[in-house]
Order: structure tokens, then sequence, then C-alpha cells
């Protein structure tokens, strides 16, 4: 499992390899769960890490707009990622999903077929009034996308990803995205308490950030590098 670290400028992503991220995740909190950073902060951290580890970048937490969408989708690819992952915030139901990723897909893959774009959905859907990341399987398979994840919307500090979906659903997700050879990831306020949990559910990637910021304060803290050690040391211990 892979130890993905969302940050917000160059020295973020430098502390987070210091502590033995796997992928370097930026994203621009301000802006929402997957709120999109700049792409010179994209270029900028591109330029600090190593070419042994992955860069991603979220572009959003997208209405439904794929035009929008797919150009924010290839701003992020031209700035250099390995990933792009797009929030489908805005869209109701399975077929605006398609239609939305399967433009992003396009457009990166029309740029470089080697990169990789992930839909993002949110646990919480029912409160915020999205899809269920429940259909994220079948919608990134008919988008030919390559990977799924599932995040919060609301980060209120006390609930996190199992507040809304249990362990059974969680691995139906995983399974899958595995059925349909995606890549699985599963964030949302996780912190190293739930790092065995997300392995023993088959994740490919667990993604944190509050949990690696001091006073876990995603916002305004300033990401520690003991914090993401903590994290990688017990993931490789598994």
């Amino acid at each position: 499992m892979k130890l993905l670290v969302s940050v917000v400028d160059k020295t973020e992503a430098v502390d987070s390899i210091k502590g033995g991220a796997d992928i370097i995740d930026v994203k621009n909190p301000k802006e929402g769960a997957l709120g999109a950073n700049f792409p010179h902060v994209i270029r900028q951290v591109k330029d600090v890490i190593p070419k042994t580890l992955e860069l991603s970048a979220t572009i959003g937490d997208m209405p439904n707009l794929p035009g929008t969408a797919s150009l924010a989708a290839l701003g992020a690819a031209v700035s250099g990622v390995d990933y792009v992952k797009v929030g489908l915030f805005g869209v109701k139901n399975s077929q605006e999903a398609t239609t939305l990723m399967t433009e992003v897909v396009k457009a990166v893959k029309e740029y470089n077929r080697g990169l990789k774009t992930i839909a993002c959905g949110y646990a919480d859907f029912k409160s915020v009034g999205c899809i269920s990341p429940l259909e994220l399987p079948i919608v990134a398979y008919a988008a030919k996308a390559d990977g799924i994840l599932v995040d919060m919307k609301t980060k209120n500090g006390k609930d996190n990803l199992f507040s809304f979906l249990t362990d059974e659903q969680l691995k139906e997700f995983v399974t899958q995205a595995h059925n349909h050879n995606l890549l699985a990831a599963l964030a949302g306020s996780l912190d190293t308490q739930d790092i065995s949990r997300v392995y023993n559910l088959g994740a490919d990637i667990i993604g944190v950030r509050g949990a690696v910021c001091a006073k876990k304060d995603r916002l305004a803290g300033k990401l520690e590098i003991e914090k993401v050690l903590a994290f990688s040391t017990l993931i490789r211990g598994l």
C-alpha cells in the first residue's frame, strides 16, 4: 500500500519526501476537499521531487461541466503530474459522472497516454448531494479511467471516512475497483490508527493531509516530517 500525502507547496513536498511519502499530491485545501492548486505550484513541486516518486494533483470539487473539467485536467497534465484527480462533486448520477470523466480521460490521454486519471467521490455524499462513491467502479471503467478514490467533502475534525461508509461497503468498493483493473484509494480524515484497517480492506493507496499537519489543521497547520514518518513506518511494517 502506498502513502499519498497532500501538500500545498514545494516546502511541504520536500518534508513529505523526507518523511517517506510514495506519492506527492498537490492540492489547495482552501478551495475544498479536492481543491485545485495553481499550475506554477505543481511545476515547483515537480522540480523538487525525485523521479522515483509519483506526483498527483487535484483539479477541484468539480461542477457538472465536462468542458471545464477536461480543460482543468489538461492543465494538470501539462504541469507535469502522473495522476490527475477529479472531484465528482456536481454530478448527480452515474450517467453524468461517466460523461464528465470520459471527457477528462480523453483530454489527458491525448496529451500523454501514460498519465493516470482518478475519479474521486465523497463518503458524505448523502449530505452534500452528489453521486455515491460506490458507483465509481462502473463509472471509471466506462470512462476508461485508471482509478477511483473516496474522500470526504466536509472535514469537521470529528468524522472520518468510516463515519459514513462501513467496512463491508469499502471492501466492495476496493474489490470492484480491482475487478475492473482500477487502482483503489481511500482517504477522508484518516489517521495512523486507521492504517491497518485500510490495508486490510485491500486499498492500493491511503491518502492523508490533516493527520500530518500541526494540530491536525489541514488549512493552517504546517506539515510535519515526523507525522509523515509515523505513517510511512507503520505502512512499511505491515
